[in-house]
């Protein structure tokens, strides 16, 4: 396995992806978690430091404990990464005359193993305002771009690596070649981290922690709540209880079609609780977005709370949470991260609970997840299923929630989705869905004066959902969706796209 110390790249999750498409396993770690200590435990084949937006010469920049180029293990800097293990082992770095942003030209000037197979020159793509002006004994310059004599450099007999520029974008062409030559040629891994593999250890871990004691999890009918679901039943059995929460926010037939997926295909075991009315009635008359997002999840974790405690003997807590959200709870200045928002999700447990957590996802991507619930034969419907959020359609009626309300945006919703299905976007998408404004506009409707609301669609591409773009669809598509929208839906007579992309938005609106 690879540990990668995360500086605070915006690139540090793509570092694991890439190592990951080569079947290795890697974990991404804060500065403050990678102790010597914890790094011995973790008997990784090779570290690699990624970039950050901070200089090491910054009172509070991210730094790591001296003694990891002591353990004789591999080490690839990146970026900030580099400068660091250039600064720690006595070389120097100082502030660019010329920073270096974008595609740049790489020479290689000296080979060695980590340019194996690659061409020079080749195209990088560099993010940096400061460079080296000097290496530590025993460094040699191996390759340089007009802007930055040492672009790259290593201490080959350490098996100590330097990369100015960074590799696991696409931008950087041979980058991938670069990153497998440390991986397998200087660290010595092998491609044996694979989905089969993963689903057998992970049930024979949750047997270890679990035993005989009973797991209860929410099931929301997500992929990452169903895949981990199928996974603790595969080593648990009918210890496992799932607990539906219907909050009256679903989408059109929802609950019904998840009954059916999940009960039937699935033999899971799973109690449906209608709190819908619960929901609403606290919600009414509510339109500020953070007291709907904190009402809904308040009353989610009671309801969820009185079920748990009807379950004899449960022990344990179940729960998707997948690798960006506990990478993200991680500060790479070793404090709490700022919270943006509050949550949507259980992300912690009422006090009085006491139970233990089990998150069989916890080290794995949302592709990584979408593949595991393949691999274990979960229907395509369920793996494949869009990103829905916890408040459900609570923060897409924007401004007060009513049932009549609710009702129009369902149907909207619902021609959306089916469209996108059936002109083969569904999968292209990351996500797809309508929003009702709080706004109604005049029309004309069968040589009648209409004044009714505006439905807003939002379409998005996206690997994670950290960053994400508008759909270019195709017109005729968009024109379908409107046609049938407006003369199918009471109380629509207008329909928009929204073309934002994320940031300066959120996917949601709400």
């Amino acid at each position: 396995m690879i540990l990668i110390i995360d500086f605070g790249s915006q690139f540090n999750q793509l570092i694991a992806r890439r190592v990951r498409e080569f079947n290795v396993y890697c974990q991404v770690d804060a500065p403050s978690v990678a102790t010597l200590d914890y790094i011995r435990e973790l008997k990784p084949e090779g570290i690699i430091l990624s970039g950050g937006p901070c200089s090491i010469y910054d009172e509070n920049s991210p730094k790591v404990d001296s003694g990891i180029f002591d353990l004789g293990i591999p080490v690839l800097g990146i970026c900030y990464g580099m400068q660091f293990m250039v600064n720690t082992l006595g070389g120097e770095v100082k502030r660019s005359d010329k920073r270096e942003y974008g595609f740049a030209e790489l020479q290689i000037n000296t080979p060695c193993q980590i340019f194996e197979g690659v061409d020079s020159p080749t195209q990088c793509w560099m993010s940096h305002g400061d460079s080296i002006s000097s290496l530590p004994e025993g460094f040699t310059p191996t390759a340089s771009t007009d802007n930055t004599p040492f672009a790259a450099a290593a201490d080959t007999s350490k098996k100590f690596y330097g990369l100015q520029f960074h590799p696991e974008v696409e931008h950087s062409l041979k980058g991938r070649e670069m990153i497998s030559n440390f991986l397998f040629d200087i660290c010595g891994c092998e491609k044996n981290w694979t989905m089969k593999s993963f689903v057998h250890s992970s049930i024979e871990e949750i047997k270890a922690i679990v035993g005989d004691k009973k797991v209860i999890l929410g099931l929301s009918g997500g992929v990452d709540s169903t895949v981990a679901a199928v996974l603790i039943h595969k080593a648990i059995g009918r210890n496992l209880t799932c607990i539906f929460v219907d909050n009256g926010l679903m989408r059109m037939n929802e609950r019904e079609k998840l009954e059916e997926s999940l009960t039937e295909k699935l033999d899971l075991n799973i109690k449906f609780i209608d709190a819908s009315d619960r929901f609403l009635s606290a919600l009414e008359g509510v339109s500020d977005p953070e007291k709907k997002r904190k009402l809904i999840g308040n009353i989610f974790i009671d309801v969820f709370e009185d079920e748990a405690t009807k379950v004899d003997g449960a022990d344990f807590l179940g729960q998707g949470t997948l690798y960006p959200d506990v990478i993200e709870s991680q500060s790479v200045f070793g404090g709490a991260s700022e919270v943006i928002k509050s949550h949507h999700n259980v992300g912690g447990l009422p006090e009085n609970m006491k139970l233990k957590l089990v998150e069989p996802l916890k080290y794995l991507f949302k592709d990584e997840v979408r593949a595991l619930g393949e691999e274990m034969g979960i229907p395509d419907d369920l793996v494949w299923r869009q990103p829905f959020p916890g408040p459900g359609l609570g923060i897409r009626v924007l401004g007060e929630i009513t049932k009549s309300r609710l009702d129009i945006l369902r149907e909207a919703d619902s021609i959306i989705v089916e469209e996108i299905k059936k002109a083969g976007f569904y999968k292209k998408v990351w996500q797809s869905f309508a929003v009702l404004l709080p706004i109604k506009s005049v029309g004309v409707m069968g040589d009648q004066r209409t004044y009714a609301y505006t439905i807003a669609m939002r379409a998005v591409t996206s690997k994670d959902a950290m960053t994400a773009d508008w759909a270019r669809l195709p017109h005729d598509l968009l024109a379908r969706i409107s046609n049938r929208v407006i003369n199918e839906v009471n109380g629509v007579n207008r329909m928009v796209y929204d073309i934002t992309s994320k940031p300066p938005g959120t996917i949601e609106w709400e």
